[in-house]
């Protein structure tokens, strides 16, 4: 079963310079081992950027969580809170569209 993680991220830093740091921290998630995509976002009231990444299953979500690249979250955007949160996926609304497809049968 596919797995979500999402992850809200308070940091000072300015937005252009929090946008230079996720962009260059981009080629090393597309590097990681079950992860179909992530999406990033900002809250544009509060300056607060979210991560939503889509795993294969939960053992994929699992294994990241103890990388170094995810341990290093908070510091790499200087942080003050970071929020994450791990859901199972039950269903797509339209299951032929990703970021996850439902496979026939």
């Amino acid at each position: 079963m596919a797995a979500v993680l999402y992850v809200r991220v308070k940091s000072n830093l300015d937005f252009a310079e929090l946008e230079r740091r996720l962009l260059e921290r981009v080629p090393r998630f597309r590097e990681v081992p079950g992860l179909i995509q992530k999406i990033y976002g900002r809250d544009e009231s509060t300056g607060d950027i979210c991560g939503i990444y889509f795993f294969e299953d939960r053992e994929a979500l699992a294994a990241f969580r103890e990388t170094e690249l995810a341990k290093t979250i908070a510091s790499a955007y200087e942080a003050s809170e970071v929020r994450p949160e791990i859901y199972e996926v039950l269903f797509p609304l339209y299951p032929d569209r990703g970021p996850i497809v439902e496979k026939d049968g």
